[in-house]
């Protein structure tokens, strides 16, 4: 079957995420993350595209991305040679490290500029390795309230206020608000299996799954909360495993 062709922005602004082949780790080592950075800097200190976000997990990369001199797909192909080029040497390993086809989402207004930004910063979040954006050291969020590094920080902030500091001020409580932002091209690749989603329960500090039942409301509440922030956790799951209603998860 033909693949379908990819949706074409009119702002040349995009949401990309990398993902390695069969969903395997992409960044061994926090050197590895670092030459990731210094690829994209290259490309954009060359001036062949602009970055507003990024986000490395350990098996897949959110970027939000604008085309200059190159168009996307020559963009996430010089980005990929030059770092896979690199890893395989590193590793005295060969063949492909990310999956062929990364996926994209169009990006044409602000709103959904701002959304797509603050859904790159709380991937750590919604993946449970963090409970403040501060905590996870590799995304674009420290960028924007510090100093930039490959960051071009100036269109976000743009957004809030002309004013620096109160933009700084308004960019934090917009980015750390509690949302269920989606986007449906990026979520079907992520689907946590019943035993992960137990496994995180028990890390909250519950011993078995009858137990969030006998919690007080504010407390089962806050417990539901986090995972539905979790990425990969759908609300049917929830209920199923902790049987506790839909409903229910629904207003906590």
């Amino acid at each position: 079957m033909a693949r379908r062709p990819r949706r074409r922005s009119e702002s040349g602004l995009y949401h990309v995420m990398l993902r390695g082949i069969n969903k395997q780790i992409i960044f061994e080592s926090e050197d590895d993350r670092y030459m990731l950075l210094r690829t994209l800097k290259r490309s954009i200190d060359s001036n062949k595209f602009a970055l507003y976000g990024y986000c490395f997990m350990d098996n897949h990369v959110h970027l939000l991305i604008q085309e200059l001199e190159d168009d996307i797909s020559s963009a996430m192909k010089r980005i990929c040679s030059s770092y896979v080029l690199w890893y395989n040497k590193k590793y005295e390993r060969s063949g492909h490290l990310f999956q062929e086809r990364f996926k994209s989402e169009p990006v044409e207004d602000d709103n959904y500029f701002l959304m797509n930004l603050r859904y790159i910063h709380q991937n750590p979040l919604r993946a449970g390795i963090c409970k403040e954006l501060l905590e996870y050291k590799w995304t674009s969020y420290r960028e924007y309230i510090t100093e930039p590094i490959i960051i071009d920080t100036d269109l976000c902030l743009d957004l809030f206020s002309p004013n620096k500091d109160r933009a700084i001020d308004l960019f934090i409580e917009f980015m750390t608000q509690n949302n269920e932002d989606k986007i449906p091209v990026f979520e079907d690749n992520i689907r946590l299996t019943d035993a992960e989603v137990i496994e995180k329960i028990c890390a909250m500090g519950l011993s078995n799954m009858s137990e969030m039942q006998k919690l007080d409301k504010n407390k089962r509440n806050s417990y539901l909360k986090a995972l539905k922030m979790t990425r990969g956790i759908s609300i049917r799951q929830i209920s199923r495993i902790t049987g506790i209603s839909k409903g229910t998860i629904e207003r906590a």
